[in-house]
């Protein structure tokens, strides 16, 4: 069965989407740890990250990269943090969140944004890539 995030990419659930390429794509969490987080995923539905062939593995750390640095452009924070943790979805995802504090990463703070929030918020990042 297809993951939430097959389903995301094949455009069966709507998304705030970042950016695509062949291989990957980027969207914004929609329960959000701070405003911006977004989720690198591979588009091959691949279980565990260490799974990944290295050359996989290679680019989505560049795609991933790629879109921290807009993100760092586009909102106001100290840095942009990486976080793969791959217990909620069965499918490979790179966690990048904007944070000002180590709280921020702890995936218990979250914050609420509109739809409207996202949909500017989504674009604003674009801009920047």
């Amino acid at each position: 069965m297809a993951s939430i995030f097959t389903k995301i990419i094949n455009g069966e659930i709507p998304c705030y989407k970042i950016a695509e390429t062949e291989d990957f794509f980027a969207f914004l969490d929609i329960n959000p740890n701070a405003k911006g987080h977004t989720l690198c995923v591979p588009k091959q539905e691949v279980n565990k990250i260490m799974d990944l062939d290295e050359k996989t593995y290679m680019e989505l750390m560049a795609f991933s990269r790629r879109i921290g640095q807009a993100l760092e452009k586009t909102i106001d924070c100290n840095r942009v943090g990486i976080a793969v943790i791959g217990l909620e979805v069965p499918h490979v995802h790179v966690h990048l969140i904007p944070i000002n504090e180590m709280r921020d990463m702890t995936f218990s703070h979250k914050v609420s944004l509109t739809e409207q929030e996202f949909v500017e918020l989504a674009a604003a990042i674009r801009e920047n890539l």
